[in-house]
């Protein structure tokens, strides 16, 4: 069975949680919500009927999600042709590519922005697949996109490592029985998640390339 690294995208790879946390302001904004941009970080990294769940309630109009959900798609679209990769994702794939990792992406993500996600990143060279919101019927803190990032990467939970940036990746990895490794720049602090279940905690990206040799990956290289 393969070794298979599994990123999540947003706010690991590429750096928009915050572009997120304005867009679906303005969306709830717009409705006549008022939601804290805080309040709207920490619910970062759900998919979109969760996160509007999280944020409004069991007892809400749902019939006003599908309404704000394309409003945030639609602010948040107009960002697709300049979203950032974050210091080292392309390295660190390309790294662990190299080393015999199987890359899948894990991720909430779908259609037009999933694609800007990837052209962000430029390494679909390495890429062997991607796990999107349009593939499992539940998304993060659920385990449904690690198992589908498992199938396609046709690796064993045990051979695994999950890389995100939210308590809800840590979750998610977690309940799937992968080992989790978080990064910092979601803005997440630590400690949660730690608590959450990440194994080891890295700045960013090229941190955790720079101590690769230290890491969970190696770890699982030497038998550990």
């Amino acid at each position: 069975m393969a070794r298979a690294a599994l990123f999540d995208v947003d706010g690991t790879l590429v750096d928009t949680n915050h572009l997120h946390v304005v867009t679906w302001w303005e969306a709830f904004r717009q409705a006549g919500h008022d939601v804290t941009m805080h309040d709207i970080h920490r619910a970062i990294g759900l998919g979109s009927d969760d996160l509007i769940e999280h944020l409004l309630g069991k007892d809400r109009d749902k019939d006003e999600d599908e309404t704000l959900s394309a409003a945030h798609t639609c602010l948040y679209g107009t960002y697709f042709e300049r979203l950032p990769s974050l210091d080292g994702a392309r390295g660190l794939l390309r790294e662990l590519a190299s080393r015999g990792w199987r890359i899948v992406l894990a991720t909430s993500a779908g259609g037009p922005e999933l694609k800007a996600l990837r052209r962000a990143i430029d390494a679909d060279d390495v890429i062997a697949g991607v796990a999107s919101a349009d593939d499992v019927s539940e998304g993060k803190p659920a385990p449904d996109p690690v198992h589908r990032a498992l199938e396609l990467a046709e690796a064993e939970a045990g051979d695994a490592v999950f890389v995100g940036d939210t308590v809800w990746d840590m979750k998610a990895a977690g309940a799937a029985d992968v080992r989790a490794v978080a990064l910092l720049t979601g803005g997440i602090a630590r400690a949660d998640l730690e608590e959450a279940g990440a194994l080891a905690v890295y700045g960013d990206p090229a941190e955790l390339l720079s101590q690769l040799d230290t890491s969970i990956f190696a770890q699982m290289e030497r038998g550990e």
